[in-house]
């Protein structure tokens, strides 16, 4: 059985959401509970091939017409999976749904081969959420109906494989940097903890924003042994860059007037520095930062 500890900060100025005493599930997401750890067996393998690629490849969608169609895994605040439900629901904040609904995410952070660079990208102007911002490499959802399979079961999270989070991973670095899968096989990906966390997109949409972010976050380290090809996807990336740590923080100071994603500023606030400063030993299989029992709630 997986023993989650549970690490709470509070008081963020930039977390405008409070823990709920209770977690509802929306009468419509439950209905879609079903065996996610398993394809279903009445899909035939060209079926699920076409349902993986719809999400994305060639289709042209917009990105209102991905947030319909991609299905999102509702989870607890435990990261139980209790149903599952479109992006634009998950991310749409309500006054019936203040918070959005509470879904998994996964945050990658690619670094150069000598562990001197971080790869950041700039969000496209067109994200219904958060456009324009400075993060790290790659951010997005594990989805259900996706083959390889995305859904993790609670044993793969325990003993931090998470091949479902990192099949994700793979699409999306594919999807919106270019980056063929073969130069970061899932072997390379190293996962570290989880990040729940809550934050409203006011500054795109003012004070009532309608969208923002509610996820547990799975951290993904990678340090690919040779530099990746990047041919970032215009619809989802505005720029790139590899900065170190002291590009990094002069991109953070206010006085830049760059904007950054809430994800990403509290985990470079609280956790990146200690990671990355010895990166090695971050990713050596008995790091003390592999905590995959922990989910960092922050709200």
């Amino acid at each position: 059985m997986q023993v989650q500890r549970r690490t709470h900060y509070t008081n963020d100025s930039r977390c405008s959401c409070s823990m709920p005493s209770a977690v509802t599930v929306p009468k419509h997401v439950a209905a879609r509970l079903v065996n996610l750890l398993s394809q279903p067996a009445h899909l035939s393998s060209a079926a699920r091939a076409q349902m993986a690629a719809s999400s994305w490849a060639g289709t042209g969608m917009t990105q209102q017409d991905f947030m319909h169609r991609d299905e999102c895994l509702v989870v607890d605040q435990s990261d139980t999976i209790v149903g599952t439900s479109n992006k634009h629901d998950c991310h749409r904040f309500t006054p019936a749904q203040p918070r959005g609904l509470l879904h998994r995410a996964f945050s990658v952070f690619l670094f150069s081969p000598d562990g001197k660079k971080l790869l950041l990208q700039q969000r496209a102007a067109s994200k219904v959420t958060f456009p324009s911002v400075w993060t790290n490499t790659c951010c997005s959802h594990p989805l259900a109906g996706q083959e390889p399979n995305e859904v993790d079961a609670p044993e793969k999270i325990a003993d931090g494989s998470v091949p479902g989070v990192k099949a994700a991973a793979l699409r999306k670095l594919a999807h919106e940097l270019g980056i063929p899968p073969e130069q970061v096989p899932p072997a390379s990906f190293t996962f570290l903890t989880r990040l729940h966390y809550c934050a409203s997109d006011t500054h795109t949409y003012g004070p009532a924003a309608e969208w923002g972010e509610h996820e547990i976050d799975y951290i993904l380290f990678v340090r690919p042994t040779q530099p990746v090809t990047l041919a970032p996807n215009p619809d989802e990336v505005d720029d790139v860059r590899y900065v170190d740590r002291g590009e990094l923080a002069a991109m953070m100071d206010p006085k830049s007037g760059l904007r950054w994603s809430p994800w990403f500023r509290i985990l470079a606030e609280r956790f990146l520095d200690a990671w990355w400063q010895d990166l090695d030993a971050t990713l050596d299989p008995e790091s003390k930062h592999r905590d995959y029992g922990t989910i960092h709630h922050i709200l």
